[in-house]
């Protein structure tokens, strides 16, 4: 078995036909047909179905297809480590975030990282987290910051560090001069949060139900900076993390008591995956500013 006979049958499988994965493969058509067959006749198994304008995957092609470009993806990977040994940090490193950390936290950590690292492009996709890590195992981004849990015996999960909730009610609010408040103080307000499927929502109403609280919720947003702006207008209050705290004209922002009310921030990448060595410096970037963002917060 040749690691080009794996290339040509996942470039069949890919593209369904196998003039177009000929063309992929820079092959005459006839050659990787020949090398096809060879890989059947080795693994005693028929792998396509040909039929008139496409070939599609037998059963024994199907089960063979992950098993393939499993091999194909470590011997990649075995081929960039050894490479990235002797070469600078220069690339391009995609960068998943959800919309709730990445305008708070990766502006400084990026600025920074541009003036050390000239040679590495960084390129950030915001999304929410089912999308994201959806992403990461298609190779569509390098690395993914979001709010944890998350579960996976293919990632590889470090937490970064942990910020406080707080609420934000408009500056006339009655509580609005307190140093902390309990959730339980503004049970009676209508409520503002992000809509279903940014995982905040999720950290916000375990908030309440920890403080046995049904959230009247009146309005929903996908971004802090809409929130904001209607609780600054007295629409109601919410609940935000420590990193949307922020000087906003109307709004004020209140500690909450409750111990162990916290959102955990933490970077995830796939545990087979070498990362290159421009992805190792920007990681090493990110923990570097959580590390400064702990100590702040400890004073």
């Amino acid at each position: 078995m040749e690691l080009h006979q794996l290339r040509y049958f996942c470039a069949v499988a890919r593209t369904g036909n196998f003039t177009r994965a000929a063309e992929n493969q820079h092959i005459a058509q006839p050659s990787l047909s020949q090398q096809i067959h060879k890989l059947e006749d080795e693994l005693g198994a028929r792998l396509f179905d040909r039929l008139p304008r496409f070939a599609r995957l037998t059963e024994s092609g199907k089960a063979f297809l992950p098993k393939a470009e499993a091999i194909l993806r470590r011997v990649d990977e075995a081929r960039t480590e050894i490479q990235e040994q002797s070469r600078a940090a220069v690339g391009t490193v995609y960068v998943g975030s959800i919309p709730t950390i990445a305008p708070y936290f990766l502006p400084p950590v990026l600025a920074r990282f541009a003036s050390c690292y000239p040679g590495v492009s960084v390129r950030v996709i915001e999304d929410i987290t089912s999308a994201l890590l959806d992403h990461l195992h298609h190779g569509r981004v390098d690395l993914v910051l979001l709010a944890l849990p998350v579960r996976g015996e293919e990632l590889q999960i470090e937490e970064l560090f942990r910020e406080s909730l707080f609420a934000c009610m408009p500056e006339s609010h009655r509580l609005a001069s307190r140093k902390t408040i309990g959730l339980a103080e503004i049970r009676d307000e209508a409520f503002l949060l992000l809509k279903e499927g940014h995982c905040f929502r999720e950290n916000a109403l375990a908030a309440c139900r920890r403080s046995r609280i049904d959230p009247n919720v009146i309005f929903e947003s996908g971004h802090f900076s809409t929130i904001l702006a209607m609780v600054a207008t007295d629409t109601g209050v919410s609940v935000v993390p420590a990193m949307v705290v922020s000087k906003h004209s109307g709004c004020r922002f209140v500690r909450l008591s409750e111990d162990g009310m916290a959102r955990r921030v933490g970077l995830v990448q796939l545990r087979h995956r070498f990362p290159t060595r421009a992805q190792r410096a920007l990681i090493e970037e990110l923990r570097h500013h959580a590390r400064a963002k702990r100590t702040n917060q400890s004073r």
